[in-house]
Parts: C-alpha cells; sequence; structure tokens
C-alpha cells in the first residue's frame, strides 16, 4: 500500500458490451460475436487499477438506486476502495454502450445517469472529510465540469497533486483555473486536438501534458523542457477498453510513491499495457509487480 493515498473523483457505469467483427457503418447493422456486462466508468476503472497497483484509494462518485448500483458498489467494496464519498441517488446508474472489433479497437456511448449528480458540494465535502497530509486527487471529465473543478480547488487548497484526464473531451475549452491546477494532464491523441493542443494546455498553467498515442507509445511535454517520448510496451491486444484509465490511474501511483514525471509515465504505459490484455475494462488489470517486470521489459 501506499502511504500517500489516491483519491478517485468520477464516474461509475455499467459496461454493456458486444464484441467481434466490426464496427457498423452509420445506418448499417452488424452482428456481433459475443455481448457481456461488466464494470465501468472511467472514475471506477481508475479506483480499481490503482487499488490493484496497491494503492490506498479513496472514492468519490455516485450511483444509482437501481440494482446496477448496487452490483458497482459491491464490486469496488471488494477491491478494497474506500467508499464514504459515494453516493447513491435516486435513479439510474450511468451505462456505457461499447462495441469492440476484432483488433481490439472501440467506440463508445455514454448515458451518464447518477454521473449527473456528482455536485461540487458531494465533491467537497467528500475531499474535505479526508485527513491525509499529502495526497494526488484523479478526476476525469464524465462528471459534471464544476464538480471536477470543486475537486482541483480543494486539492489545491491543501497543497495535494492534481491530474486530470481530459475525457471526453469537451467541446469547448477547459477553464484556465482547472489546468493551472492541474500537476498532470493526461489526454490521448484526440483529446488533445480537442483542447487546443499541448501548447495550449501548457500556456493555461498545467505543470505537465503527456499525450498517450496507444501503440505509438506517450509524450511527456512540459513548458521549459524538450518533449519525451516514451517507447510503447508490448502487448497482446484482447479490447482496448479502460486502458487509458489503467494508465492514468497508475501514473497516480506512481507519482504517490514518490517517482519523478518520467519514470511514472514509463511505469504507467506498462500498466495501460497489461490492461489492453483481457476483456472489458477491468478485466486485466495489473498488480505493481506485473508492471515492474514489464516496464523491464520494454524495448
Amino acid at each position: 500500500m501506499t502511504t500517500v493515498p489516491v483519491i478517485v473523483v468520477g464516474s461509475v457505469n455499467v459496461d454493456l458490451v458486444a464484441v467481434g467483427g466490426r464496427m457498423p457503418r452509420p445506418g448499417e447493422t452488424v452482428t456481433m460475436g459475443r455481448f457481456a456486462e461488466v464494470q465501468g466508468g472511467k472514475g471506477g476503472n481508475q479506483a480499481s487499477a490503482a487499488a490493484a497497483l496497491g494503492a490506498t484509494v479513496h472514492f468519490v462518485g455516485a450511483v444509482g438506486s437501481d440494482h446496477w448500483g448496487v452490483a458497482a458498489r459491491e464490486d469496488l467494496s471488494g477491491r478494497g476502495i474506500e467508499l464514504r464519498g459515494l453516493a447513491t441517488v435516486e435513479g439510474a446508474t450511468g451505462v456505457a454502450i461499447i462495441l469492440v472489433d476484432d483488433g481490439g479497437e472501440n467506440s463508445i456511448a455514454i448515458v451518464p445517469g447518477a454521473n449527473g449528480a456528482v455536485t461540487p458540494s458531494l465533491v467537497e465535502d467528500a475531499l474535505t472529510a479526508i485527513d491525509a497530509p499529502d495526497a494526488v486527487v484523479v478526476a476525469c471529465l464524465e462528471i459534471p465540469l464544476e464538480s471536477v473543478l470543486a475537486a482541483a480547488r480543494v486539492a489545491s487548497a491543501k497543497g495535494w497533486r492534481f491530474v486530470l484526464n481530459p475525457a471526453p473531451a469537451p467541446g469547448a475549452p477547459l477553464p484556465a483555473e482547472l489546468l493551472a491546477a492541474a500537476s498532470v494532464v493526461t489526454p490521448n491523441e484526440t483529446e488533445a486536438e480537442a483542447l487546443g493542443g499541448v501548447d495550449a494546455l501548457l500556456a493555461a498553467g498545467a505543470g505537465a501534458v503527456v499525450v498517450t498515442r496507444g501503440g505509438d507509445g506517450t509524450e511527456i511535454h512540459a513548458t521549459g523542457s524538450p518533449a519525451t517520448r516514451v517507447a510503447p510496451s508490448r502487448a497482446s491486444v484482447v479490447d482496448t477498453t479502460g486502458a487509458g484509465d489503467a494508465f492514468t490511474a497508475a501514473l497516480a501511483v506512481g507519482l504517490a510513491n514518490g517517482r519523478e514525471l518520467a519514470d511514472a509515465v514509463r511505469w504507467a504505459s506498462a500498466a495501460g499495457a497489461i490492461a489492453t490484455e483481457g476483456f472489458g475494462a477491468r478485466g486485466s488489470l495489473a498488480t505493481a509487480a506485473q508492471v515492474d517486470a514489464r516496464a523491464a521489459a520494454r524495448p
């Protein structure tokens, strides 16, 4: 267990996954090979991945009053995640509809459900109640933006590091206050472009921008330093769903464990690669020992 906790503020979904063949084109129906219902949501995935790596994890979010909410809470609790910040609200738990083709690539549509009820006051109260001299807070954009901003404000006030996973990327620039509070921003290539590019994120005050590029590796950008490319770790890809969440979680755990950013990124790259080798967002979450071994085998 890390002595510095990782606090995840984010979404919980049930993932309805169809796998096989290829993605349908607009207006087209295709037959896929199999279907599964699995636990998901970027926040839940990140918390689960951090717990698998041995971190002390707190989760802040909301589930619905339906049977999916009960199952989501049981799954997170079973992973040893502290859930005092997980609210149950009247209505439906969030749902993600996921298609995965034979190459492991995915396409995802989300219905937020209870994630829309993660209010700024809920976030502020939950984070304020955590008594820790140091922490790494992780947030995604599958909850209301004002609630992500609330998490950033509390983290800044407490002197905690803040890791922003800007996914899904919004259709407008992110508030400068949010970016300025971020120690690290972790977009993928598409998200970075949608947010105006790496230079714009750094100019807004982000401490560093780490761009994940799948099989092409990862780039580290920081003001005043040349960009650094981290080679990808080898992987036998089954399903890329949740790989970015595993990467962000491992980056946060690495920082919590005292790793420098470049070392934490290399370690997180290995965790993300392992996450692609199982079915579903949480089907292949790595332990710290497994990540160490995969990182050591990087080209």
